[in-house]
């Protein structure tokens, strides 16, 4: 049926960037003006990306809180670093995991422009329910798409304080948009993740998007409907508008 609204993930639906193997040369570079040379490039580089490893297995775990910046960096960053480098990235948290969270690569999906405009135009309230290090990042990157005037609302784990799967995500979003998550549908690219907390959170229609980025990662629930890309996800609110 028609939906009400309809919620989406940032990174694999609204956009994408091929995986990042190794630290943003650029952040490297300000950590070691940052804390004056106490620490060589490759050791920053090293001590980012193992980080990045251990972050990504932290968030594997089931229903978890968020942990917010500052604890990201306590946990899988610092440690072992000298006193004179933990104090100065201490006081610059929020712009580093800015810049660590920001993808140059990041590329809408195909059709994601002409799905959002289509659901816009037809009525139907957009959100965005997303996991990330910084929100601010994702949602600088829909103004400069010129998309975030689209969304009502944009719930991101690291203000929320919790991440999908757990489904306070979700409930956050219908929320604040004043809807019973039986009238909205939920698109994500990840049954473990987004169809799982979709189905949690007593939503309307699940929808998976797969990405080329997750399309390998281990399965989950049966979502409602599965769309390759913005197209598909177009052509499945005009049969339902």
């Amino acid at each position: 049926m028609r939906p009400a609204a309809i919620l989406l993930d940032f990174g694999g639906v609204l956009a994408d960037a091929p995986p990042q193997r190794t630290a943003p040369p650029g952040l490297v570079l300000r950590i070691f003006n940052l804390t004056h040379g106490t620490l060589t490039p490759g050791e920053i580089q090293r001590s980012l990306t193992e980080g990045a490893v251990a972050y990504a297995a932290w968030r594997d775990e089931d229903w978890p809180d968020e942990l917010s910046q500052a604890e990201v960096w306590e946990r899988f960053i610092l440690p072992g670093w000298p006193p004179a480098a933990q104090v100065p990235v201490r006081g610059a948290v929020r712009k580093l995991s800015y810049e660590w969270a920001w993808r140059d690569t990041w590329a809408l999906r195909p059709g994601i422009p002409e799905a959002l405009h289509a659901a816009h135009d037809a009525g139907i309230v957009l959100a965005v329910v997303s996991n990330t290090l910084s929100g601010s990042a994702h949602r600088d990157f829909l103004d400069k798409s010129c998309l975030g005037d689209l969304f009502a609302t944009q719930i991101y784990s690291d203000e929320a304080g919790v991440r999908k799967p757990n489904p306070q995500m979700i409930w956050n979003a219908t929320d604040e948009l004043g809807l019973d998550p039986a009238a909205c549908w939920f698109v994500g690219d990840t049954p473990r993740r987004d169809i799982v907390c979709g189905r949690r959170a007593g939503i309307g229609r699940a929808v998976l998007m797969p990405s080329p980025r997750t399309r390998s990662e281990p399965g989950g629930p049966t979502p409602d409907d599965t769309v390759e890309d913005g197209f598909g996800l177009l052509t499945l609110i005009e049969k339902n508008l």
